[in-house]
């Protein structure tokens, strides 16, 4: 790795809004003024914001219709993310099992990926954001988190079916393995590279010969991308399908859930929760209580930490594949892939 490269790890992830905002004020009214030019009328861009994710955002507002949310990729690898999006939100409309389910989906209005302005206008949902919602009032903390996962579970329920997943497991591990090796040198080599082997090996013992619920997985269910009312922490949407499967180890999105709440509830990295947890062979008490007012299935210790576990590779590999940010960030694998690759290679394979 060159010089310049490894400076790069030492530098901070999210990208600087006061230095990059008029920047952005000015592309963003260039891609307001392409999609006026297509005949939609609507006001002036509210709040661009660069994402970790290499994406430009804002909302635009449309008088009497509902405000739309574009979304403008600055890298070939946001483009493939949101050519994903775009093409899970289609197949999500189309699937007749959701019925009134696929109200909580924000519509795809206009989709350009070519050309020198690309963009994707999706019609914003109402509500807040659950991890802002919690964090201005943290007594919704409960309530929030029962009514995500009642409603992520009905999407489970409307499109699963319980299977015998053995043979199942490779298409659910080995892809974000790649992808971890690929963008995480720590995991290419030494300690990293044997830990992947040791968490394989773990994760297929642990889940062969297992019956588990398989349909459509959400795949990155955090709090950051549900939207609730700001009374009592009702759901009103879930943003951000790029990651979404349609025959996907169900459960992860319950997991991952409550995994990045504890994260973000305790200001501790995402890894360090899931290293504790796997250290202590379980979730927590209160965490397993939130699993079942949900109705997901409570199994047995082994089970239960072959899901956390899956549910972090699902997350982490996730965040790798949209922004090469992660992966060369020196901080953030050393919180979110060492602890957790770690603690496999501690305990041995099985």
């Amino acid at each position: 790795m060159g010089l310049a490269a490894e400076l790069r790890g030492f530098l901070p992830m999210y990208p600087a809004g006061m230095l990059t905002r008029p920047a952005d004020l000015v592309t963003a009214r260039r891609l307001a003024g392409s999609l006026r030019a297509d005949g939609v009328p609507f006001g002036c861009p509210r709040g661009p914001r660069r994402t970790v994710s290499d994406l430009l955002v804002f909302r635009l507002d449309r008088g009497d219709a509902p405000p739309l949310m574009v979304k403008h990729p600055r890298s070939p690898r946001a483009m493939e993310t949101l050519a994903r999006e775009c093409e899970v939100v289609q197949r999500l409309e189309r699937d007749e099992r959701l019925g009134t389910w696929r109200r909580l989906v924000p519509q795809v209005e206009q989709r350009r990926l070519h050309g020198p302005l690309p963009l994707v206008a999706q019609r914003c949902l109402p509500g807040i954001e659950g991890g802002a919602l919690v964090q201005r009032f943290p007594q919704l903390a409960h309530p929030v988190a029962v009514s995500a996962l009642r409603a992520i579970r009905g999407l489970h329920l409307a499109s699963g079916r319980r299977e015998e997943v053995t043979a199942r497991l490779g298409g659910w591990m080995d892809p974000q393995l790649a992808v971890l090796a690929q963008e995480v040198r720590w995991c290419r080599r030494g300690h990293g590279a044997d830990a992947m082997v040791v968490l394989r090996d773990r994760l297929l013992c642990a889940l062969s010969g297992r019956s588990l619920l398989v349909g459509w997985t959400h795949g990155d269910f955090h709090p950051g991308n549900v939207l609730l009312t700001r009374d009592h922490g009702g759901l009103l949407g879930v943003i951000d399908w790029a990651g979404a499967v349609a025959d996907g180890p169900s459960a992860v999105d319950c997991y991952t859930f409550v995994l990045t709440m504890r994260h973000q509830q305790e200001g501790r990295q995402f890894g360090r929760v899931v290293a504790d947890a796997v250290r202590d062979a379980s979730v927590r008490p209160e965490d397993r209580r939130l699993f079942a007012e949900a109705g997901e299935l409570v199994i047995d210790r082994q089970g239960e930490t072959a899901l956390t576990l899956l549910a972090w590779l699902w997350h982490v590999a996730g965040n790798v594949a949209k922004s090469a940010r992660y992966g060369r960030s020196h901080r953030w694998v050393a919180e979110n892939v060492v602890p957790v690759l770690s603690e496999v290679a501690a305990q041995g394979s099985p």
